[in-house]
């Protein structure tokens, strides 16, 4: 076979191999054709977007908008800071005032207070006396009422139990007198606190333990302390002088007993 032979071999059988890829497998073909290259697919996003995103119409809308929500955020916070000093300056008015009012009271001296061994003949005393001796029940206070007077200068008091220690507070209510006469108001420290609510203010009791706490009530100083008292050991007594017009609160409270009921002598008088 000459080279001339050889050549014409050799196209031929090329020219067959190519006929044979096109016509036989026409679906590769097609697939690769169909697919869009993923290069191709992300420029076409991208361009896209960068179109719309370059338009200057749109660009002056989108910062009109974003300058309307900022102007509305900024207005809320104005709002609510106004709000909030509006509470601060009421708060700080009310601070004010009560600070005002219990600057107009003078300071309360100490009273003076003694204790003595003569139970027996105290009691036996104030059997005899009416209203002298009274059950202070478990889970009770017992406040006594005593208005100041023109005629005296002071307020006295006594008082002992039997078989157990009782609670004994004093306090100062400035709220001119309206009556004079001396009433007691027995009931149940829930009931208690919603009275003074009502009547003189909140009003805590504390812990009969620790002593009372200082109160909220403008009006309503205190002079002693709610603490337990070995009443059943001895006699407490005690008097204060009259710091001006009001009404002392004595307050006898069994309201941390749970089970037992208090038998109490006292009396309450006044001195010149």
């Amino acid at each position: 076979m000459t080279a001339m032979e050889t050549l014409e071999a050799t196209s031929e059988l090329q020219s067959r191999l190519s006929s044979l890829s096109f016509s036989s497998f026409p679906g590769i073909t097609s697939k690769q054709c169909d697919n869009t290259p993923p290069d191709r697919l992300q420029n076409t996003s991208l361009s896209e977007g960068f179109g719309q995103s370059t338009n200057p119409a749109d660009m002056d809308e989108t910062k009109e908008d974003s300058g309307q929500h900022s102007e509305g955020n900024e207005e809320a916070p104005a709002e609510l800071a106004l709000g909030e000093g509006g509470e601060e300056n009421n708060s700080a008015g009310s601070c004010q005032l009560s600070a005002e009012m219990k600057a107009q009271m003078p300071p309360l001296s100490p009273p003076a207070t003694w204790t003595s061994a003569a139970l027996k003949e105290l009691k036996a005393k104030l059997r005899t006396e009416k209203d002298s001796m009274v059950t202070v029940y478990r889970g009770d206070i017992m406040t006594v009422h005593v208005p100041t007077v023109p005629e005296a200068k002071k307020v006295c008091w006594e008082f002992a139990t039997d078989g157990y220690d009782i609670g004994f507070g004093i306090y100062f209510d400035w709220t001119p007198v309206t009556s004079r006469s001396i009433t007691v108001h027995i009931s149940e420290s829930s009931d208690d606190e919603d009275e003074e609510e009502e009547l003189e203010g909140p009003v805590s009791n504390g812990d009969v333990e620790k002593g009372s706490k200082s109160h909220t009530n403008s009006n309503l100083a205190e002079i002693l302390p709610v603490y337990r008292q070995d009443s059943h050991l001895s006699v407490h007594g005690g008097s204060h002088d009259f710091p001006g017009e009001g009404t002392y609160l004595l307050k006898f409270d069994n309201s941390y007993s749970l089970w037992r009921n208090k038998t109490l002598y006292y009396r309450v008088y006044y001195s010149a």
